[in-house]
């Protein structure tokens, strides 16, 4: 790590001037780690996988429903392509941050922008789609939980000390000074 201070590979970024006093974010780490990578992976897959299926298959598919079924297609797959949206771009941002490409700063700001809450699932709806686009839907709402649970950790800061061992050091300490 060095003497840089910066704690993320000499990358700027969240950490980028914390000190080992000051509270840290375990969102934010988990921002930082292979689980948002994997997250970041499977997000963009389910954009490819809904672009693919909306332009190829799903338009074969379309053509055999009903008048209602129709329309219960074509807004949920406009539902479902703008929330996909809103949650690629938050998705985008935190990787900007992580990266140094974007400051915390402005992130915050852009992040204001992204409706991660989106319309409530329509199961009526659902009942008259095709099977692979109802299968689309559920992978996007839970990956909008997954999305919506790490941005509001990220509001909330946890009161660990960024030193682990100042910490334990810290409760060691404390423990021997009340015997």
């Amino acid at each position: 790590m060095g003497s840089s201070g910066k704690g993320n590979g000499g990358k700027g970024g969240p950490r980028e001037d914390r000190r080992d006093d000051r509270p840290i974010n375990l969102a934010e780490r988990r921002i930082a780690s292979q689980v948002f990578a994997e997250l970041f992976r499977e997000g963009m897959e389910l954009v490819d996988e809904t672009a693919a299926y909306l332009d190829g298959e799903g338009r074969n598919d379309s053509h055999a429903l009903s008048r209602p079924a129709l329309a219960a297609y074509a807004q949920q797959s406009m539902r479902l392509s703008t929330r996909l949206m809103q949650l690629a771009s938050w998705l985008l941002l935190q990787r900007a941050v992580v990266e140094g490409e974007m400051s915390v700063e402005t992130a915050l700001r852009e992040r204001g922008r992204i409706d991660l809450q989106g319309p409530a699932p329509d199961e009526e709806q659902e009942e008259l789609l095709p099977a692979p686009l109802v299968a689309l839907i559920h992978r996007s709402y839970q990956l909008q939980r997954l999305i919506g649970q790490l941005d509001a950790a990220l509001d909330t800061p946890t009161h660990e000390p960024a030193n682990a061992v100042a910490g334990q050091i810290g409760r060691l300490r404390s423990a021997f000074e009340r015997h």
